[in-house]
This record gives C-alpha cells, sequence and structure tokens, in this order.
C-alpha cells in the first residue's frame, strides 16, 4: 500500500493473496458497505514472507551475484507471463494501458508495465487473480482493515473523504486493488478506462493511480535506483522493495 508520506509499518494479506511481512494493505469489513461483500484481509498470522528466488546449487552459490539489472519498459501483444497466467490477461491489459498512457503524457518516467504488475501482485493478487469484469471493474471491492489503531503496529488515521470512498467516516482505510488511503487517491487519481469517473475499485483506474503515484517527483524508472525509491514511497521497506521488483522481473 502506498503510504501517504505516513510510513506505515505492519503488514496485512489479502484473501488468498501474497504480501511480503514488512508490507502492509489497509482494508476494512465488508458490513461497513452496501453492495456485495467487499474481500477481507487476513490477520498478520497468516503473511508469508516471500523472497522472489529460486534455491541455488552449489556451484551457484560460488560464483559473485550479477549487478542489479533495471527493469526496462518493453511491450509485447501477449507475453508469456500472461499466456501461463501468472498475470490475468485484464489486469495485463490494465497495466499495460497505464504504462502507455504514462509514456505519453510523461515520457521522462519511463515506466514498464510490469512494475505497476509487481504492485498489484503484492498488493492483492492481481485483484484475487483477475476478479474482474471486461471494464476492469472489480467484482468485490478490496478494502484494508479499518486504521484506528487496534491492529497492532497501525498508526491511526482519522477519516479525509467522508466515508466516501473506504465507508467508514471516523477512520480511514486503504482501497482497491493497489491499496490507496483515500486522500493520496483522490490526489493522483486517475481515468484509466475513460469512463469520465476515477473509481479506485477499478483495475484501469488503480494501474493508471499507481503509475502517476511511482512517477511523481521527476523520477525515471529505467533505473534501479529511481525504481527502488518509487516503490519505497508505496512502501517504507527493503523487503517489499525486494518482493515487488522481484515478481516484476519474473514477468
Amino acid at each position: 500500500m502506498h503510504r501517504n508520506r505516513t510510513r506505515l509499518k505492519s503488514a496485512a494479506l489479502v484473501a488468498a493473496g501474497l504480501v511480503p511481512a514488512a508490507g502492509l494493505l489497509v482494508g476494512a469489513s465488508s458490513t461497513d458497505l452496501a453492495g456485495p461483500s467487499p474481500a477481507r484481509l487476513s490477520t498478520p498470522a497468516d503473511v508469508s514472507n516471500v523472497a522472489y528466488e529460486l534455491p541455488k546449487t552449489q556451484d551457484e552459490k560460488a560464483k559473485p551475484k550479477p549487478a542489479v539489472k533495471p527493469i526496462v519498459a518493453t511491450f509485447q501483444a501477449v507475453p508469456a507471463s500472461v499466456k501461463s497466467g501468472a498475470v490475468p490477461k485484464i489486469n495485463f491489459e490494465a497495466y499495460q494501458a497505464a504504462a502507455a498512457k504514462i509514456a505519453k503524457d510523461e515520457p521522462r518516467c519511463g515506466i514498464d508495465w510490469r512494475l505497476i504488475a509487481g504492485i498489484g501482485k503484492v498488493e492483492s493478487h492481481h485483484a484475487n487473480f483477475g476478479d474482474a469484469d471486461k471494464t476492469g471493474e472489480l467484482r468485490t471491492p478490496i478494502y484494508g482493515p479499518t486504521l484506528n489503531g487496534t491492529l497492532a503496529g497501525n498508526q491511526v488515521i482519522n477519516d479525509t473523504d467522508g466515508g466516501k470512498l473506504d465507508g467508514d467516516p471516523v477512520y480511514d482505510r486503504a482501497v482497491g486493488p493497489m491499496q490507496f488511503l483515500p486522500s493520496t487517491w483522490n490526489h493522483y487519481a486517475g481515468d484509466g478506462n475513460g469512463d469520465g469517473k476515477s473509481d479506485p475499485q477499478n483495475l484501469f483506474d488503480a494501474a493508471l493511480t499507481t503509475a502517476k503515484y511511482l512517477c511523481d517527483e521527476g523520477l525515471n524508472l529505467r533505473t534501479v535506483a529511481d525504481q527502488t525509491t518509487a516503490v519505497l514511497r508505496y512502501n517504507n521497506s527493503m523487503e517489499y522493495v525486494s518482493n515487488v521488483l522481484g515478481f516484476a522481473r519474473s514477468y
């Protein structure tokens, strides 16, 4: 989850999703909103530490580690990761559309769709395996726990949107597959599917907003250094960075 400039230190997990222990997804209870029951996030006890690295043979361990390479922007019609199901097709379309939009509007940034996908994987397991319609609208909205101080390690964040986005008029909670706090969503919100509105529960809108957030402050995401800076802004944890960039490179 992005940090809204406030560094939150705990972690939770989107139902059926995967998140590094140092990361944080923030959301809330299904009874707080009308309509379909939202996806619930599990407790920190369910969190699995993920190091995206295959086991090494003894010979490989003896070799010096190669220099870390940046994720360089590439665009493919149907990449192997989509064919294999590692990235659901609807998510890939949203991530690639966001990267293409930024390439046009902010060419300096150089963000690649795979970096956006890395965030999507860690934050919500690609919106619970691409559980969205063809317009990108989630079939089951995603919310994080209420940030009222009851979850160990979480700061109290009072309401900033009157409950409009997160259904809670007292405290904030993160919303959507990319887990934005309402105040940050309202600052960076993008209309990724061209329907005239910005909805955090829409894959296309959420992906574009994530790209805008990562590209902020003139970062050049063709470099490892700026990729790291951008992802740390999302979550101030090097383990989180390792997981996001590891998944991104795997795509």
